[in-house]
């Protein structure tokens, strides 16, 4: 083990002095021979599956893997890989995007709330509740679809108002973690040429067309907006129960790697373990067993 959660690169502990352009999108955080990260991944697939099972059986506690990033860090394809080999009935992804009417005529957490994972269950959220400070942050002008009391105009989206949706989320947050959900928050971090290459790949590449949208190209032009939405987002809402990690995310196999050390790091944290039957229970596992080998 790596013990990646405890690294400073990126477990991030010290929020209040954080800066994302002090890390590096290349760090390989011990990870060096690129033709050996298929096997650590095959290998930690199969320890996350083991414990998938234990976390299910033991119905105690449920995780919640959050990732946000900006646009071809390869959030789709992490989740593709990290839970290969993972029985999905124990997994359940869910890829956040624009509210529709529906969710827009309640509270932002709604939908998050009817997604959470239950006990015994890994819950993925692609995109989350924190698009709620990321995407309205870099365009404010969204929130005003959204019939918020005293926002009345541009003008009434202030300091204020971000910081009490960022207590909003610390407090959201806290009553999962008291309530048994684990809460792994994971940003993976891309530079922008190595955006600029992604992108490039799938207009040029006919079989990966369809995941670019000429509107990528218009967020691009945001990117310094969105690197301080990050940044704010990742100093504001990195807790001792919910701390962020930021991934390297130029080379996606490393950052799958990252991805699947720290889930698994999480779960060896709960200590899962298989229910243990009481006398009455086992006596009637016997009983159960005699009856079937006498038929």
């Amino acid at each position: 083990m790596l013990n990646l959660t405890q690294d400073p690169k990126i477990c991030i502990k010290n929020p209040k002095d954080f800066k994302l352009n002090n890390l590096d999108t290349n760090y390989k955080a011990g990870f060096y021979s690129e033709s050996e990260l298929k096997d650590f991944l095959n290998s930690y697939s199969e320890k996350i599956a083991g414990l998938q099972e234990k976390l299910y059986a033991q119905d105690k506690y449920s995780v919640l893997l959050v990732l946000q990033a900006i646009d071809a860090a390869g959030k789709d394809s992490c989740i593709k890989h990290v839970f290969t080999g993972v029985n999905p009935q124990g997994v359940h992804v869910v890829n956040f995007k624009q509210p529709s009417k529906e969710e827009l005529d309640h509270d932002y957490m709604w939908r998050i709330y009817k997604n959470l994972p239950e006990r015994g269950l890994i819950g993925v959220f692609n995109r989350s509740h924190y698009e709620e400070v990321l995407v309205t942050k870099v365009h404010p002008e969204y929130l005003l679809n959204q019939n918020i009391p005293n926002v009345e105009s541009i003008n009434d989206i202030n300091d204020d108002f971000w910081e009490n949706r960022y207590n909003t989320i610390n407090q959201f947050e806290k009553h999962l973690h008291d309530n048994g959900t684990m809460i792994i928050k994971v940003f993976l971090n891309l530079s922008k040429d190595e955006q600029k290459q992604r992108f490039i790949d799938r207009i040029k590449t006919p079989k990966k067309n369809w995941k670019f949208s000429y509107a990528d190209l218009k967020e691009r032009k945001r990117w310094d907006d969105y690197q301080i939405a990050f940044e704010q987002m990742i100093k504001n809402t990195s807790t001792d129960y919910a701390p962020w990690h930021v991934v390297p995310s130029d080379n996606q196999w490393i950052s799958r790697a990252i991805v699947s050390e720290i889930l698994l790091e999480k779960l060896e944290s709960l200590n899962l373990k298989y229910p243990k039957l009481n006398d009455e229970e086992m006596n009637l596992l016997k009983q159960g067993l005699q009856e079937l080998e006498s038929e």
